[in-house]
């Protein structure tokens, strides 16, 4: 359950409402607008919904909506118009521009993570990604570098302009991660890691929350629910492929789930095409697919050498196939009304 405030409704009057959920033992989560406010309703209680829905008639309240979701913050009833929100040094996510973020899947050493920030962010990405920790299939794979790891990755960031998404695996990693990191990821693996997720619940930083590799739509928002529901709202989904019974490719990028995504939900969604295909040459055109679809980001795997990469190589581009993609992408934005970052320099 939702209530919609007026247009100009005081603080007071917003606190009132917040104020009076609460003694009714239910949850409140305010999540303003550009002209209005919303609260947000949860809770488990039925005794006392009756009370409840009497405050419709509070001063300030234009209306009180029933959501049929089990996804109550996630549901785009709470934001019509959509979320927008900054993650960091200016960079908007949800709004006219399509953000990328692009690097290796891990990193490596200095001397890969400094070369491959430098050539992304001259391609018009805005973030830097790459694994500092890494949750492989075989505990024989590398496993990633770790603390180091996350001090390479911020210093080639910040020496490019650019803003920090890693994935953080447990709980116990978020405060080493915390001075490091602009954007904390959850892979597909920790969709459903609800521990973790309560705790990035508690943290002022964006979460980027990948979809799992089995799980339905209903099941990603719900995980996004969790993070929202202990008051952090600057959620953005990621559409990184489900399993299916086709194994031509690693994964089947669903490319239907963007605009599904976007019907039922106010948060602003990603798409992976490097997970989602598993292979370099299929990268490209689902990229360009999912700008068309209405994707507000891409996330995309890119590195100096893919052929002795420790990890991911076979779907990582090499940075001119990036920066190709990245001019193509630019050309198809504005027909969805969206655009691209311009390259910082000309490229050689």
């Amino acid at each position: 359950m939702i209530i919609n405030m007026r247009a100009g409704a005081t603080e007071q009057e917003v606190n009132h409402v917040v104020d009076r959920i609460k003694e009714l033992g239910f949850g409140a989560h305010v999540i303003k607008g550009e002209e209005r406010s919303v609260i947000g309703i949860v809770g488990l209680s039925e005794k006392r919904r009756s009370e409840l829905e009497a405050l419709v008639s509070a001063p300030g309240v234009e209306e009180m909506v029933k959501i049929s979701h089990p996804f109550k913050l996630a549901s785009r009833s709470v934001r019509p118009e959509g979320s927008i929100f900054e993650i960091g040094k200016g960079v908007v996510v949800g709004g006219e521009r399509v953000v990328v973020a692009a690097g290796p899947c891990a990193v490596e050493s200095p001397e890969q993570i400094h070369d491959i920030a430098a050539k992304v962010a001259q391609s018009g990405a805005k973030l830097l990604r790459g694994g500092a920790f890494k949750p492989r299939s075989s505990p024989y794979s590398f496993q990633g570098m770790g603390l180091d790891g996350l001090k390479l990755l911020r210093e080639a960031a910040d020496k490019n302009g650019l803003l920090v998404v890693s994935e953080v695996m447990d709980p116990s990693q978020i405060d080493i991660m915390r001075d490091y990191v602009d954007v904390m990821q959850v892979g597909a693996r920790n969709m459903q890691n609800y521990h973790l997720l309560r705790g990035l619940g508690e943290i002022d930083k964006p979460v980027l929350l990948k979809r799992g590799m089995s799980a339905t739509l209903e099941e990603l928002l719900l995980s996004a629910e969790y993070i929202m529901a202990g008051g952090n709202y600057r959620v953005i989904l990621c559409e990184r492929g489900i399993r299916t019974f086709d194994t031509y490719l690693r994964n089947t990028l669903d490319i239907a789930a963007i605009p599904v995504v976007k019907s039922l939900s106010h948060l602003p969604i990603f798409a992976d095409p490097s997970h989602g295909t598993g292979r370099r040459d299929k990268v490209g055109a689902m990229a360009r697919a999912a700008v068309a679809a209405g994707a507000d980001g891409l996330i995309i795997e890119v590195h100096p050498d893919p052929e002795r990469a420790l990890s991911d190589g076979a779907q990582s581009l090499y940075p001119d196939q990036f920066a190709q993609l990245m001019d193509e992408v630019r050309l198809i934005a504005p027909a969805v009304h969206r655009s691209v970052t311009e390259p910082t320099m000309a490229r050689v």
